[in-house]
């Protein structure tokens, strides 16, 4: 008999034709590839992923042996917004009401965060089937709305859902998060030691066969010039803590065989070239297709990600824009002060403290220091490691492993 799973999310990122897919979608394939029955269901409110334009309240897809039901919710496109909070509670709604005959009797059933209001569906659905509810979190919240969104812990909906997050972790029977280290904090939370355990984001197959080259246009203009090459590519918003690659590049603008160069779209692009624009050490590129980043990072020297400090990250970080660094076989250099993980474990980079710009500075003039097979070789260790303890194949027998054997409490 298959072991079969529900994995209940309002935010979920299917494979499309356009998109290979996120996390929850990588995993969930690879445990139906090793005899699961899987069944996800989700909503289709996500202006960040492809999703289905739904013209009923429940729509069931299979893809790839993986039976999808979407639920109809109501769609929102800020996301700091009263009507993101009242599609969360549209969601609980379809899904308390989501005739659930036809599916498949859950031996599992995992919650996934967010929405923390799942959780209340997931303990009724654990009563139902008499099945082992696991509490996915991808997200801590109220922590990071209240450490990186500016509410106050004093906010009736931060004490709502703190309440919310305590009865999460002790009701279920087992916890999974992303970050390497949410053991402390849900230790922190509760005051118990719960079983605790780490599944992160990983690298799949269609990463590795869907990288495309770069126009020929575009590596003239951006990448041509023999010069050491700092390179952040991503979403240039509030939340990517750039002012340090910016105040960096101010800095070392008499390094003239250096530059910053910045791949990317977001909310304050024309911010930062209204008030950098002028250094001649940093460019601003026009952003690309998933499918062409390797490519990019490919032909960098040094990559940059940075973080505001903030508590959440003293729970470890587990970032999509970490995996491709590390993918394209270059040297790392983080803005980052919290748990480490991967950058470390690989020993492909380092670590400076979170706004620090003069550890930043420091740090790229090291890394220059050395020779390009030292960077070579530290890039290198970065990409087998991940290659080797980060591919979905291993994280999700890991996860089945988890799901389908008695932990004790």
């Amino acid at each position: 008999m298959k072991k079969t799973i529900w994995y209940i999310t309002k935010y979920f990122s299917p494979k499309t034709s356009s998109s290979p897919g996120g996390r929850g979608w990588f995993l969930i394939e690879e445990m139906t590839k090793a005899g699961c029955d899987a069944v996800v269901i989700t909503s289709d409110s996500n202006n960040l992923v492809d999703v289905p334009d739904l013209d009923r309240r429940v729509t069931e897809h299979t893809v790839s042996g993986v039976k999808i039901v979407w639920l109809k919710t109501l769609k929102y496109s800020v996301a700091k917004s009263a009507t993101r909070i009242l599609s969360w509670f549209h969601f609980e709604w379809n899904l308390f009401f989501l005739d659930k005959k036809t599916l498949p009797r859950p031996e599992v059933i995992v919650v996934s965060s967010l929405s923390l209001l799942t959780i209340i569906n997931g303990l009724l659905l654990k009563r139902k089937y008499k099945c082992r509810l696991v509490f996915e979190v991808r997200d801590i919240w109220p922590l990071t709305i209240v450490e990186e969104g500016g509410f106050s812990n004093g906010n009736l909906f931060v004490k709502a859902l703190s309440v919310l997050e305590k009865v999460a972790y002790k009701r279920s029977d087992l916890i999974v998060g992303t970050m390497p280290n949410l053991e402390e904090h849900v230790r922190a939370e509760t005051g118990l030691s719960l079983p605790v355990f780490c599944i992160p984001m990983g690298v799949s197959d269609d990463h590795l066969s869907e990288a495309k080259e770069l126009p020929d246009a575009y590596v003239q203009q951006y990448f041509s010039t023999p010069k050491f090459r700092i390179v952040h590519a991503g979403t240039i918003g509030i939340t990517n803590a750039l002012e340090v690659f910016f105040e960096a590049a101010a800095l070392m603008r008499d390094h003239t065989d250096v530059e910053f160069l910045m791949i990317g779209d977001g909310a304050l692009k024309a911010h930062y070239q209204a008030t950098y624009g002028h250094l001649a050490n940093l460019t601003f590129a026009p952003k690309i297709s998933r499918d062409r980043i390797q490519s990019a990072l490919a032909k960098s020297d040094l990559l940059y990600f940075s973080v505001y400090a903030s508590k959440v990250w003293h729970y470890g970080q587990s970032l999509n824009k970490v995996i491709d660094y590390m993918l394209a076989g270059k040297p790392v250099i983080a803005s980052y002060s919290g748990y480490p993980s991967m950058i470390n474990e690989a020993e492909c980079g380092v670590y400076v403290p979170a706004g620090d710009v003069d550890a930043l500075v420091a740090g790229i003039l090291e890394m220059k220091s050395k020779s390009a097979e030292e960077r070579a070789q530290m890039g290198a260790r970065g990409r087998e490691w991940l290659l080797s303890n980060r591919n979905y194949p291993k994280l999700a027998q890991d996860y089945i492993s988890l799901l389908f054997k008695d932990v004790v409490r």
